[in-house]
């Protein structure tokens, strides 16, 4: 990240960070993707354990990852006020803190597995794949954790290219270690759905030691020295980190947990409404890659510009980015309103779930234009460390005006199930709208303050 003095320079700049973080994102998607598919392969029970463990865990890990995501503005901040010095400290502790929250969801964990799965419907043969699914995937836990620190201190430099390659890198491995102990492969035993758990596990470590050779051999990394003079951990730091981290992560959860909840409540309908909504759901979670990657730039631009105290150039990133997004999004919606017969094939060959499908894409349009001006605004929030009335705006937003509506409207109207696809929309469009006010108001107080 370096100072920008033209809009040329910034769309340039922009765009070099983007990239790189839009395909490192799909790649970290393509993941699950390959996980479920290549589970399915082996058997329903398998493709059924591997969904439920991956509802279960996903939820989790988005909402522990701001913790982590909050290294970005402060690193971004430290370096927009060249106070490079104070960067390594607040890396090692963030590492620090993110292995003892991993270490500690290892162990809630142990004990709250079976009582969570056990709450569910489904049968014995599914719960054991769903558990050891869960189980082994828990090994790799703290390097992923500790791999998020890292990769958002490279990020927070601008150097976004390294971690779409280390994610380049590990999404053909991951792969490899699905076929090999998902299938039984060079003499290892075939483990079916609980194999893409060990694989996933597995892939955190080789993304980690590449992550840790990368910063302790190549430059600027190089420079900061992140493995030399350990120091010990500090609660202040840790402090600081979990101030800014613990929002970004609740709101991040409040968000996801809404989709996990409409999911829940598609369960009432058949199972061919329900194949429907998560086909298109998946589809429309591939979308978002693009407006969340644009957030992550924000956080990095922001930041850094906010840290040198230009803040009328964090107010034109910002603006930048909301209008890339929302282009993107009309772009991607023009696309889904022409080619939606062609997506839901992609999904099934049945008639009437392709039909469903199709109608269910229709509301995904609407609420993907919503997550493009949101998600871009939480991302330029986080950039000038203003989390905590974003948490207040995301559960109000979803779970108090989104999701109760989407529950009058299904089951009061003729909408039926895409009532609860209609709280998306009004969850997610009112979330958009207050956190464009709160960025507005914010933006104008820090230019009139810097120019007093």
């Amino acid at each position: 990240m370096y100072e920008t003095s033209t809009l040329k320079q910034k769309i340039k700049l922009f765009l070099i960070i983007l990239i790189p973080i839009l395909i490192t994102q799909i790649g970290m998607y393509a993941m699950n993707f390959f996980d479920t598919i290549m589970a399915g392969q082996a058997g329903a029970e398998d493709l059924a354990g591997v969904a439920i463990g991956s509802n279960v865990w996903l939820p989790i890990f988005t909402g522990l990852n701001g913790i982590m995501l909050a290294i970005s503005p402060i690193v971004a901040q430290l370096k927009g006020a060249k106070q490079d010095s104070n960067i390594p400290v607040a890396v090692k502790q963030g590492a620090y803190l993110a292995a003892v929250i991993a270490i500690f969801i290892g162990v809630a964990g142990f004990f709250l597995i079976d009582p969570v799965l056990g709450l569910m419907n489904i049968t014995d043969d599914v719960t054991y794949i769903a558990k050891y699914y869960l189980i082994t995937l828990g090994a790799g836990i703290i390097p992923l954790f500790v791999f998020n620190i890292y990769r958002s201190f490279i990020d927070a430099l601008g150097y976004t290219r390294i971690s779409m390659i280390i994610i380049l890198l590990t999404l053909p491995t991951n792969i490899l270690f699905n076929y090999v102990f998902i299938f039984g492969k060079f003499g290892f035993p075939a483990l079916g759905g609980i194999g893409a758990g060990l694989a996933t596990a597995l892939t955190y470590w080789v993304s980690f030691i590449i992550a840790v050779i990368i910063l302790q051999k190549v430059q600027p990394f190089r420079h900061y020295r992140i493995f030399s003079k350990w120091i010990r951990p500090s609660l202040k730091a840790w402090g600081e980190q979990l101030k800014i981290g613990i929002p970004i992560g609740f709101a991040i959860f409040f968000e996801t947990s809404i989709f996990a909840a409409v999911t829940f409540f598609m369960t009432a309908y058949d199972t061919y409404t329900i194949a429907a909504h998560q086909a298109a759901i998946n589809f429309a979670s591939l979308l978002y890659m693009i407006p969340l990657s644009i957030a992550f730039t924000l956080t990095i631009a922001v930041g850094f510009e906010t840290g040198a105290n230009r803040h009328r150039d964090a107010r034109t990133y910002s603006y930048l980015g909301i209008l890339i997004a929302v282009a993107m999004s009309v772009l991607a919606g023009g696309i889904l309103y022409i080619f939606d017969d062609g997506v839901a094939r992609l999904y099934s060959s049945n008639p009437a779930v392709i039909e469903l499908t199709k109608n269910f894409i229709f509301f995904a349009i609407w609420f993907q234009l919503s997550d493009a001006v949101g998600a871009p605004i939480q991302g330029i929030l986080r950039g000038y460390k203003d989390v905590k009335i974003t948490l207040v705006m995301a559960f109000v937003s979803y779970w108090v005006i989104g999701l109760p509506s989407g529950w009058l409207l299904a089951n009061y109207t003729t909408l039926g199930p895409y009532g609860y696809w209609m709280s998306l929309i009004i969850g997610l469009t009112a979330g958009a709208i207050t956190l464009y006010v709160r960025m507005f108001f914010l933006q104008r107080r820090n230019i009139r303050l810097y120019n007093m």
